[in-house]
């Protein structure tokens, strides 16, 4: 009896960590699929998640926060376009391929962090980076783009 409580309490807090972690996706046609069937923006994040100083910044300050993953999980759809530097953190070839075609649609000068607003047919609403703000005035920030 204790083990199968010990199991339970397991899978809860599995499935808790899993709620509330970000719902990033990381195909663009998936994500322009589930913004035009919820008719939601997508906010595109390029990053360099284990090298640019900016975007880590910009994770732990707002990605993360339980209020901006709530917020989001209602209003955007998240898309990341990550371009890690160490071999460890190394992406499939496919999706280093996936990322690289979106930077250079939405990131010809390779700036990091950036993040675009998008609409739900993938055309530009609005670009901004790392801002030194809480995630209830990085929503307001973005949500200037959608209007």
């Amino acid at each position: 009896m204790n083990r199968n409580i010990k199991l339970i309490m397991v899978l809860f807090l599995t499935g808790l960590t899993t709620l509330c972690a970000q719902d990033w996706k990381h195909s663009f046609e998936e994500a322009k699929e589930i913004a035009s069937k919820e008719d939601k923006p997508i906010i595109l994040v390029f990053q360099g998640s284990d090298w640019c100083a900016p975007c880590i910044k910009l994770d732990r300050e707002v990605w993360s926060t339980n209020e901006f993953q709530s917020y989001a999980r209602e209003h955007y759809v998240m898309l990341q376009a990550d371009f890690p530097r160490r071999k460890k953190n190394k992406l499939p070839e496919a999706q280093l391929n996936a990322n690289k075609k979106l930077a250079e649609q939405y990131n010809r000068m390779g700036v990091f962090p950036l993040v675009v607003v998008l609409d739900k047919n993938g055309n530009v609403l609005g670009e901004t980076s790392y801002q030194k703000m809480g995630p209830k005035k990085y929503i307001a920030l973005l949500n200037n783009f959608i209007k």
